[in-house]
């Protein structure tokens, strides 16, 4: 189940509810869920809603689930993953990890959108699955504050005065690296510290404010990674306001084979992976890595 925060009102729906539909069905029709298997399953994009920025545009926020236990998916860009109208690339995985990935990319769509949709097409062992996207009025929601109680998204960067972000847009950076030689990574994160909780009440213990998560994104060869989720560790730094938390987190990411990749890297607040469904408050980044022999 993941939860919806619609003009301060948390409306619940179920991952069923993706508007999942396959080819050959009415649009918009509503599919049963397939039972999660160890392999042979199919892969979903997931619209997390969309949002209003500074510029007047819109983003459409997107993830994915893969209802396969144990098998990662890979899927070029092409037919069988192609995001339209404007594709099929426009800066979806190709890389599907197991299990749910919440709001990973943005789709921006012009001032003008209107009722206009596009659509995520997914083809994964032999079954299609196609989401739409649209700025339906059901689906705004607010990924830079988390209404409530006032949380925001943790601020994210990777070199000590570089470009930082807070939230779903993101920020990307730069790699170069050897094939079979580690390459180390570290993310400079920082925190309001506050926490959303469906019941309101306080959590009896609290952890660090920050956890981070890496995943591999788009690459041709496997990706390993020391640690995919490193601790955010305290650090001093300058604090913006008080209670604030500053902290990095370092792992090392190897490669199998040459070519260009992308990692993501999302940093989640006390709220959760989603945001505990809140779609609120968590910040993505990409490291895109060119791989030499």
């Amino acid at each position: 189940m993941y939860r919806l925060t619609i003009s301060g009102q948390r409306v619940y729906r179920l991952i069923g509810a993706f508007l999942i539909a396959s080819v050959g069905c009415a649009w918009g029709q509503s599919l049963p869920v397939e039972p999660a298997r160890e392999m042979g399953a199919a892969v979903t994009g997931a619209f997390e809603g969309w949002f209003k920025n500074p510029d007047g545009t819109f983003s459409l926020l997107l993830g994915y689930y893969n209802r396969n236990l144990k098998q990662t998916v890979d899927i070029p860009i092409g037919p069988n993953n192609r995001i339209e109208p404007g594709g099929p690339d426009r800066g979806q995985p190709t890389r599907f990890l197991p299990g749910r990935n919440w709001g990973l990319f943005t789709v921006t769509v012009p001032a003008d959108f209107g009722q206009n949709k596009i659509t995520w097409t997914l083809v994964a062992n032999g079954k299609t699955t196609v989401i739409p996207a649209s700025l339906h009025m059901d689906y705004e929601i607010s990924p830079f504050t988390e209404v409530s109680v006032g949380n925001t998204p943790p601020v994210l960067g990777f070199d000590e005065g570089g470009p930082t972000a807070q939230g779903p847009r993101g920020v990307s950076t730069e790699r170069t690296a050897k094939v079979g030689t580690p390459l180390t990574l570290t993310v400079l994160v920082s925190d309001d510290a506050k926490f959303t909780s469906s019941s309101g009440a306080r959590p009896s213990k609290l952890g660090t404010p920050v956890t981070v998560k890496w995943i591999p994104y788009r690459g041709p060869g496997a990706v390993t990674f020391s640690n995919d989720r490193p601790p955010a560790e305290k650090v001093d730094r300058p604090a913006s306001a008080a209670g604030t938390f500053n902290g990095q987190a370092t792992t090392t990411v190897t490669f199998s084979q040459p070519g260009d990749y992308t990692l993501n890297v999302t940093a989640n607040d006390y709220s959760g992976e989603g945001g505990g469904g809140f779609q609120c408050c968590w910040t993505t980044a990409k490291v895109k890595v060119s791989v030499k022999p």
